[in-house]
């Protein structure tokens, strides 16, 4: 089990980045969740499961049909036990 932070640049508010996060997240068993930031990117928090992870980021590199992601940033955090499910913030 690990955790990812990532942050994902480009065309991915208002084009159902969250949601379609939050989908995939779930089906690969993932915890955490994902944000919009103020600054026009966007956050996501992925605990479980490294290869699970690593699908998860091959997604985010991509997103959905309407986002154009230009840039994906992700770092390893400490596992968080709190976290149950995954989450649109």
């Amino acid at each position: 089990m690990e955790c990812r932070r990532c942050w994902v640049q480009g065309r991915v508010q208002g084009v159902w980045f969250r949601a379609s996060t939050r989908e995939q997240a779930q089906s690969l068993g993932l915890n955490g969740y994902v944000r919009n930031l103020a600054d026009g990117r966007v956050e996501v928090l992925a605990c479980g499961a490294a290869s699970a992870i690593a699908e998860l980021l091959d997604w985010l590199r991509v997103g959905p049909p309407l986002a154009e992601v230009g840039e994906v940033n992700c770092e390893r955090v400490p596992l968080d036990g709190a976290l149950s499910g995954f989450t649109v913030q």
